[in-house]
């Protein structure tokens, strides 16, 4: 019977380009002013950070995940998560069998340990995948789709440098985006009409308050933004992650959908949201979840409570962004485009051809689910050297 014999977490930091315009009293009022910067004198210069997880088994079989580390969104730092997969979770898998993922992830299911659990959760479906020489997707329920439409996030701004943002990117084949706002909702919503008349009526529009709004603010942004005909996808969680009450408010009184973000981590945080009709749909980031296995257990609550489900950002090296493709892939309730805003901010750290193949430009506004075994994709390792900040295994 296979083992796991090692489980490695390698932290890796990758600096990323300021937006190309001002964002100072832009997007979400809960990030002015500097609070929950993200800029410290360990990190002077915007960065996103990782944890690249490898699994190794006695008969030779190797997995790769990876976890992401915000301290300003899930409120995790990377040296907390390669700590959490060192030294807790990841000593817990030796000598167990890696095919038996769901008494696994059970086993290492601890509080506040979402991004962890989720590098682990990907690695086990990759190894999975690879040694029986199936996709990921054929693990969760088999491939619907072939390619899955891309949509990009757009940081706050002035309006007209928003919009040109949008252009820049459409040049690059992208077709759906998410504008951050979050602040004023009449200026929130005289800016998304200067972002649908640029980038005209057939790309997808999507905005984002994190968790910026009042409830009777969520309203006036839905009502101006449907009287100005934005045409709006949806709202994405309007209110502070708490209030179930105020996004149910806000739904019951607009025709724009709502979309629960930072309120949905977990599957109970699913139901409990639909029990109390507070969204339209529901985003599932693996990160949140805690992986594939949790994120099915979303969608599968979604459905059932005839619910929509996006697939957000978190940011990825490559293999989250493989990840999340099979996931689209394989669910029928995830129809609309998934969310890659990493694909404008850095490249990947895969092997060719797939460093190419899932990055910009894009054709048809799509990337393609990759087919191999596993996720599909292979990190490149000797990329990971010149950012890695810790490097230990548990033998």
């Amino acid at each position: 019977m296979t083992r796991i014999t090692a489980v490695t977490a390698r932290e890796v930091a990758i600096p990323i380009p300021s937006a190309p315009y001002t964002t100072a009293g832009y997007g979400t009022k809960i990030h002015w002013h500097g609070r929950r910067s993200r800029v410290t004198p360990k990190r002077p210069g915007p960065l996103l950070e990782y944890v690249v997880v490898r699994i190794e088994t006695d008969d030779g079989q190797v997995g790769f995940g990876e976890a992401q580390a915000d301290i300003g969104f899930f409120g995790n730092t990377v040296e907390g998560v390669a700590a959490a997969i060192r030294d807790y979770l990841g000593p817990q898998l030796i000598g167990r069998d890696p095919f038996h993922r769901d008494e696994l992830l059970h086993l290492i299911d601890y509080r506040g340990q979402s991004c962890a659990i989720s590098g682990i959760d990907l690695a086990l479906h990759d190894l999975a995948g690879r040694a029986l020489g199936v996709s990921v997707s054929a693990l969760l329920g088999g491939t619907q789709r072939a390619r899955v439409p891309v949509a990009i996030e757009i940081a706050g701004g002035p309006a007209e440098q928003m919009a040109a943002e949008c252009l820049r990117l459409m040049a690059a084949g992208v077709r759906a985006f998410k504008a951050k706002i979050g602040g004023d909702p009449v200026r929130d919503a005289r800016a998304l009409k200067v972002i649908r008349d640029a980038v005209g009526p057939d790309v997808s529009l999507r905005a984002d308050a994190n968790q910026g709004y009042t409830p009777k603010e969520g309203v006036t942004l839905c009502t101006m933004a449907e009287r100005l005909g934005v045409g709006l996808e949806l709202l994405e969680q309007p209110v502070p992650a708490w209030d179930l009450r105020g996004m149910a408010y806000i739904r019951s009184h607009v025709d724009t959908l709502i979309e629960a973000d930072e309120s949905c981590y977990t599957p109970q945080d699913a139901f409990a949201i639909a029990r109390c009709g507070a969204a339209d749909v529901l985003n599932v980031k693996l990160g949140k979840a805690g992986g594939l296995a949790n994120g099915r257990k979303i969608i599968a609550i979604a459905q059932a409570a005839g619910l929509g489900c996006v697939l957000g950002t978190a940011f990825g090296l490559g293999l989250e962004d493989a990840a999340k493709l099979h996931l689209a892939a394989s669910s029928v309730a995830v129809s609309g485009a998934v969310e890659f805003t990493e694909l404008a901010l850095h490249p990947n750290l895969l092997l060719p051809p797939d460093d190419a193949r899932l990055a910009l430009p894009l054709e048809d506004g799509c990337l393609p689910v990759p087919t191999g075994p596993g996720l599909g994709v292979s990190i490149d390792e000797s990329r990971l050297d010149g950012t890695n900040q810790g490097d230990r295994s548990w033998l």
